[in-house]
């Protein structure tokens, strides 16, 4: 599975694009602040055309850029639980925080709904761009926090590490740490039931592609993140 990922302008969201090979189409997860510039630079090299995107929850720092990339033609892919926040994740945010981000990039902050939003459930399977993956719940971070599971690795990797599975993770697993859980619609209890029930039972041999930082493998997490251990 061809696999780019680059980090947004801000909050270094990793914003990831998913294809099956070169010249093919392809999917758009987490399409973060100011990720318009090179993301193209991406589709252009590679030949790919967008097909969907993916959003692992609602908050701002992973769907800013999500209107502009959709161009009223993609579908934005969401949980149902945190639809609410594609309303206008802005109004969220702090004031000073919003006045040090148009101060940042020289631009008011703005917000439209995509066009096409699609609301997708917990197990559900998506077809989209040849790629097959599965929507695993697991609230905590946000209401609709999810990650996307699939049976592809990204090309080289299984070369360098035994993988044989690939997690899109969002903000609720990083290496070393989980997302936190004390912002609107976080819940601590929601997550300690999400990383036993959902983030535990995934096999050591996943890979994990995290919505900020390095990759990871469950493996790796299992035995060296403080969050997992006291759940095992």
């Amino acid at each position: 599975m061809l696999t780019i990922a680059f980090p947004a302008a801000a909050f270094a969201t990793n914003c990831y694009v998913l294809a099956d090979g070169p010249g093919e189409e392809c999917v758009i997860v987490d399409p973060g602040i100011g990720i318009e510039p090179t993301l193209r630079e991406v589709l252009t090299e590679h030949r790919l055309k967008p097909a969907a995107v993916l959003l692992t929850h609602g908050h701002l720092d992973h769907v800013y850029s999500v209107t502009p990339v959709c161009g009223g033609e993609l579908g934005a892919y969401i949980h149902h639980d945190d639809r609410y926040r594609l309303a206008d994740p802005i109004s969220t945010l702090d004031p000073a925080l919003i006045a040090m981000f148009e101060q940042q990039f020289g631009t008011a902050a703005s917000w439209r709904e995509p066009d096409d939003i699609v609301e997708v459930t917990d197990r559900e399977r998506l077809t989209l761009a040849g790629l097959d993956f599965e929507v695993l719940h697991a609230p905590g971070h946000t209401e609709g926090s999810v990650m996307f599971a699939t049976d592809r690795v990204p090309t080289g990797v299984s070369d360098q590490v035994e993988v044989d599975r690939t997690l899109i993770s969002g903000d609720v697993l990083f290496a070393g740490s989980i997302g936190r859980t004390d912002l609107p619609g976080g819940s601590h209890e929601a997550m300690q039931r999400s990383l036993r029930d959902v983030v535990l039972p995934q096999p050591d041999s996943a890979l994990v592609l995290t919505g900020h930082g390095p990759a990871t493998t469950i493996g790796r997490e299992r035995f060296t993140n403080p969050y997992l251990q006291d759940l095992t």
